[in-house]
This record gives structure tokens, sequence and C-alpha cells, in this order.
């Protein structure tokens, strides 16, 4: 028999109708190699490849210091989240525990604004993805080529979740591995080990041979974390993945533990990597991309068709990773009652189908607004959803810290993962995304992505809390 996941009930409001559980009905179809590689993949997102060379540009080698930032943030978030998933597995995850912890308007707000926020990602992918295939294949028109990517992915969700985690496992297993091979062929040649290569070998050398390491001033440090900090969304999908696997708890439990060395090594080894082979100011990282212009540097022979096959493969990734999160969020939320209650219900293969094609459908028409609209409806789009992955943060961040005391008595063996030097490094992370936020405000190209994000939420909130008092009067009070 296939087993399911069972998870605690949120706290619900005195004389509030009973709602279920978050997870009832979905298989536990995913394996612990699949969990694994998406705990591993997971912070490899496509922005890393195509953005980083702006972040370079923007601040030099400092850059380092504004990953390094970014990178501790994410795993002091993550520690928290694990915390949670690993004694309360939800496929709502933080949306869920939000819910407990916070009232039903915090999960419903939140759940909300990360499903917008990944089915508008999944446009962005798909119209990466098309570019790409378009260059190799100029006969198929791109808008068809983002088509056939979203209809394939779509049918891999709509099949299984196991389909899903296969898919997912070899579109990670790529990402990994190619960038590990990129590390370490790296410092081969930085170091002058590497035989036959293109490049002098100057060591650290170019980390301050060019107007030294904070070329743009330290101020450029900041300037750089908002423009690297949306590289990093993703990290937090294991713990939704985690719900459909035979041992949520050693998942989580094992993802979390590991999410150091991972940013270390993809983040901040291939980055450091880039700024050792060439100065920060070489024209090509900006032509060619930093990473492809890295490889061309060591002598690594059609460099810009690997680079494009990589990206292409983070970028399905990530679309195959968007449309099961942004499903998953929506079938929480048809759980709770907080969306239509079709989105709750599973197929035969325990799949949420509906929650699948609603997803995808405002996934289409995103595409569709990015080729009619790019620069209007679009880009409103955009950036309405641009901050919402520091929202999550820190709601993650709050609900961590009334979860403490729930779990503790509630489930207090189920206690496994502990956040460090609580309830200390808790409001550290507060007061480090608050700055961020405040810090984005200040900035000319970042302050309508807060805005815009702002407002929606706002909206999002509002909504809430209407149907909240609204629910509250329907229920008569029990004698």
């Amino acid at each position: 028999m296939t087993s399911q996941t069972t998870l605690a009930k949120p706290g619900q409001e005195p004389g509030e109708p009973d709602r279920p559980d978050s997870s009832g009905g979905l298989q536990a179809g995913l394996k612990n190699r699949h969990l694994s590689m998406i705990a591993i993949g997971g912070v490899i997102g496509a922005g890393l490849f195509v953005g980083s060379s702006a972040g370079i540009a923007a601040a030099g080698p400092a850059i380092l210091i504004s990953y390094a930032m970014v990178g501790l943030m994410v795993v002091l978030v993550m520690r928290m989240l694990g915390e949670m998933a690993a004694a309360r597995p939800s496929s709502g995850s933080f949306s869920a525990y939000a819910d407990q912890a916070l009232g039903r308007w915090a999960g419903f707000s939140i759940g909300w604004l990360y499903w917008f926020f990944w089915v508008v990602v999944l446009a962005v992918e798909a119209t990466a993805g098309a570019k790409i295939l378009e260059s190799w294949i100029p006969g198929v028109p791109q808008w068809a080529w983002a088509l056939i990517v979203m209809v394939v992915l779509t049918a891999t969700n709509l099949v299984s979740v196991g389909s899903y985690g296969e898919f997912e496992f070899w579109f990670a297993g790529i990402k990994v591995v190619a960038i590990a091979a990129f590390v370490v062929v790296g410092f081969l040649a930085v170091f002058g080990f590497l035989p036959g290569s293109d490049n002098p070998g100057s060591g650290l050398a170019h980390l301050t041979d060019s107007g030294g390491f904070f070329p743009e001033g330290p101020g450029a440090i900041l300037t750089g974390v908002l423009m690297v900090v949306f590289s990093f969304m993703g990290s937090e999908i294991v713990t939704l993945a985690a719900g459909e696997s035979s041992d949520p708890q050693r998942a989580v439990s094992k993802a979390t533990n590991s999410v150091i060395w991972r940013i270390a090594v993809f983040y901040l080894g291939s980055i450091f990597v880039v700024l050792t082979l060439l100065p920060w100011n070489d024209p090509s990282i900006q032509e060619k991309g930093s990473y492809v212009a890295a490889l061309d540097s060591i002598g690594i022979p059609q460099a810009g068709n690997v680079m494009d096959f990589i990206v292409l493969t983070a970028v399905l990734s990530c679309l195959n990773s968007g449309l099961y999160t942004a499903s998953r969020m929506a079938f929480s939320l048809g759980e709770r009652g907080d969306a239509p209650k079709s989105f709750a219900k599973v197929n035969k293969r325990g799949v949420p189908q509906a929650a699948i094609l609603s997803s995808v459908v405002f996934g289409f028409v995103a595409v569709f607004f990015n080729y009619q609209w790019p620069d209007t409806v679009f880009a409103f789009l955009l950036n309405s959803s641009g901050a919402v992955a520091l929202f999550v943060w820190l709601v993650i961040c709050f609900t961590q810290l009334r979860m403490r005391g729930i779990i503790l008595r509630e489930n207090p063996d189920k206690l496994v993962v502990r956040m460090w030097l609580f309830p200390y490094l808790t409001w550290a992370t507060i007061a480090a995304i608050s700055f961020v936020l405040v810090y984005m405000l200040t900035d000319d190209t970042a302050r309508e992505q807060v805005v815009l994000s702002l407002l929606v939420a706002a909206l999002v909130v509002g909504i809430s809390l209407v149907r909240e008092a609204r629910s509250r009067k329907a229920v008569t009070p029990a004698e």
C-alpha cells in the first residue's frame, strides 16, 4: 500500500469551523535520492548563471561579500524552516506554519503571494528557455518553444509526483555536476595546474589588481546584495516536497544541515573562480556572461554552447520545480479552505490535478503578457512579485518565534532540528531582512519592486482579513 503523509492540524480560532490537514491525499512518491537532489539543486537557480555578471560589474570582487551576506541569511532562514518542517512536514510548509502560529490571515496571505511569485516565474523561465531553443532551432518560433516547454513539464507533473522527482533529479544533477566541474577546473587553472589552459594562472592577484577589492567602494556591497538576493529563491522547495516523501523528517534534517556547504561551493566557490580567472572589469564578463568568459579564458571549446545547455537545464529545473511548488501551495490553501475546494482534490495517482492546471493556466497567461505587453502588463507582474522572496523569509522568521513554543508544548520529541542561539539569531535575521527591504526603497532600480510588492501584499492581507471577519459572523457561537 502507498504510504501517505500525516500532518498536525493547523490551529484554529475559537468557533471557527474544522479545517482538514494540509496534505491529506498526497502520495509519498518522492524517493530519498529525489529529495537529496532537490535540496542540492534548489539553491542553484538560472539567476546564478545569468545574473552574476551584473553583480560583478556593480561591486567588483566585493560581490563575494554580497553573496556571503545573502548566503548567511538563507542559511539562517533555512535553519528556522527546517526546525518547523522536521517537526510538522506539510505540503504548505511555511504557509501552513504561519496559519498555526500567526493566524489564518498570515497563512492565507503568504500562501497566495508565494503562489503568485512562482506562476510569474513560470513565464520568465519559459521565455528564457525558449530563447535558447530558438537560437538552436530557429525554424520554430520562440512562443512555440515556450508553449512546448510548458506543456511537457505540465504533463510530467500531472503523471505523478514521482515523475516530477525523476525529472528534477536529472535536471538538478546536470546543474550540480556542471558547476562542481567548473569550480574544480577553474581552481586548477587559477593556480596554473591545468594542462593546456589558455589562462596564465595568476593566483589571487585579480582580486586586487584592478582598483583593489572594493573598486566601487564598500557601499557597493549593499548594491550587490540587492542584485543577488533573488537568485537564492528556491532553497525552501525541499520543505514542501518533503511532505510527499516516505521519511520527511530525515529529508528535511539532511537538507537543512547541508545548506551551508551547498551555498559555499555553488555560489561563493563559482563566483570566486570567475573573479580569480579574470579581472572583474574585463569586458568579456559583460559581453558573454561571467561563466562563459571564464570558460573562454581557460580555453574550453564551444564555451558559449556549453553554458547555454547548462542554463537551459537550470531553466527547465526551475520551471519544473516552480510548477510543482505553485500547485502544492494551491493544494494546501484548498485544504485549509483558503482556495477553491477543487484545489484540494487529488486524482487516483495522488496528484492535485486542479491545482496544477490552475497554476499552469496563469503561467500561460503570463507568458502571453510577456510577448504581447512586455514593458507594461508583464513588467507590472514581475515587479509586483519581486520582493515576495523577502516577505516569505520574514514570515518564516516571525512564525518560528511562535512555533518553537507550540512544538515544545505539543510535540517536544519532534524538535530534532533546532535554530541556533534562539531567539537571538532569529531576531538578528529579521533585522537584516528588514534592512534590505528598507535599503531597496533608497535604490532607484529596486524601489518600484518593493512598492508594488507591498501594495499587492497589502491587497492580499486585506482580502484575508475581510474573509476572516465574514467567516466569524457566519459561525453561530456554541451554547
